[in-house]
């Protein structure tokens, strides 16, 4: 069936400022107006600081809108690796911190009266293969000595539909209806006082050590301190580190609804979210509507300026296949729509933030699991750039002014690993 291809993201009213022209002055000027972004504005405006926020499109355009709609604990690299790597303090420091981004996150739903239909039902990162199920018990264990609420589960107890084998189910988190989120995210901001100019994208950044400018297509702003919350953008601004963020496009697909009883009939009893344990995620969900929405499996880079994009043919044909794959009784149902967005990937593959001068902070907490964590750096950073001594999960993921080693991340890498990944599913549906 021919999908719709969508941006994932619907204009908002436009009740905030026009683009920006001419100089203005700040205490501190935010750039970029994702989830991170207005956290920041949001609390450095609470402060009585006077904050401008500026954002290329409109707040909540990029990521924060066309993720997969998770908000977990998840620290994007594999736990059983990090485990090897790290020390296991720092790996409780991480967990840790990921775990108060998920409450973060569910605080400012209430905090707010966001409807984005939260589901606080966990997370469950699913093996599809006896090798993967093996690998599932080895993170658990990881996980849980690091503080994680994780635990192993294991076979049609678990209420997994049918050729899922278990794997990890995190305690906390759930999923949501990301745009719905960020739309109230940003009525919240605009509410705060915060001035917000949106379609307005900086064009450079100049520390000059007694302040910053940012230049604007029509104007500039001057500002003692600024914040770069730009993700994926991140390096089409020179003043970022060098290597911060490599580009990657992700890709959603949602179908029309499925009845309750057919998800029963597969064995989905839980209706629990699951992202699988593949080189590249695969990730389901059900959403409040009843129906399935499924992405990543492929994924592709870019490089800035970013352009406006749908997804790929090829790719949604992929995750299609996929889908086919994982529920041959859902063969039938209709597939609705596709879209996808921009994240960024640090070459760590882990959430960073740090300075990128004197009166320039950043942060990169994406790695395709920062929608909870982007908002509480972004948090965080508001309360550091005001002179707050650094928290001590702001800590766990400090990269002061160290330089970032170049990234793996590249096309023919991703390649690699999505042909990685089906020959292991060939392989599993040998042996399983």
């Amino acid at each position: 069936m021919e999908l719709i291809h969508d941006t994932g993201w619907a204009a908002p009213p436009a009740t905030v400022e026009e683009p920006l022209t001419g100089d203005i002055d700040c205490d501190v000027v935010v750039i970029g107006g994702g989830g991170g972004g207005m956290s920041a504005a949001i609390r450095l405006a609470e402060k009585g600081v006077d904050v401008v926020l500026l954002e290329a499109q409109t707040l909540g355009w990029g990521a924060s809108s066309r993720n997969a709609g998770y908000i977990t604990n998840s620290v994007a690299a594999d736990p059983e690796l990090l485990g090897f790597l790290l020390k296991r303090e720092r790996l409780r420091d991480l967990y840790r911190y990921a775990e108060n981004a998920v409450h973060f996150a569910e605080d400012a739903i209430t905090h707010y009266g966001i409807d984005c239909g939260y589901q606080q039902e966990g997370i469950v990162m699913a093996a599809v293969s006896k090798g993967q199920l093996r690998h599932a018990r080895r993170n658990a264990k990881v996980m849980a000595e690091a503080g994680s609420a994780a635990e192993f589960v294991e076979g049609r107890a678990a209420g997994l539909p049918d050729g899922f084998l278990g794997g990890v189910r995190e305690g906390v988190g759930g999923t949501l209806n990301p745009g719905e989120f960020v739309l109230g995210l940003r009525a919240a901001t605009i509410a705060s006082g915060v001035r917000v100019y949106e379609r307005t994208p900086a064009r450079d950044v100049t520390d000059s050590g007694d302040g910053v400018t940012v230049d604007t297509p029509d104007g500039r702003v001057r500002a003692r301190k600024a914040l770069l919350t730009t993700n994926a953008n991140s390096n089409g601004l020179s003043i970022a580190p060098k290597n911060l963020a490599s580009p990657v496009w992700t890709s959603l697909v949602e179908t029309e609804p499925v009845a309750p009883e057919r998800l029963d009939a597969i064995g989905w009893t839980s209706r629990a979210p699951m992202v699988t344990l593949h080189m590249i995620i695969e990730s389901y969900r059900v959403t409040p509507r009843g129906t399935i929405v499924f992405g990543t499996r492929r994924v592709q880079t870019g490089r800035n300026p970013l352009p406006n994009r749908t997804p790929a043919r090829n790719v949604t044909d992929d995750l299609v296949r996929g889908f086919h794959d994982r529920f041959p009784g859902l063969r039938d149902v209709k597939l609705q729509q596709s879209w996808g967005g921009w994240i960024g990937m640090s070459s760590t593959w882990l959430p960073v933030a740090g300075e990128a001068s004197d009166n320039v902070l950043y942060s990169l907490a994406c790695n395709g699991h920062g929608f909870a964590q982007a908002q509480y750096v972004g948090h965080l950073l508001a309360d550091r750039v005001g002179g707050a001594p650094l928290h001590d999960d702001l800590a766990a993921i400090w990269h002061g002014r160290k330089r970032f080693w170049p990234s793996f991340v590249s096309g023919p890498a991703l390649h690699a690993a999505w042909l990685a990944d089906r020959a292991s599913d060939r392989l599993a549906a040998l042996t399983n």
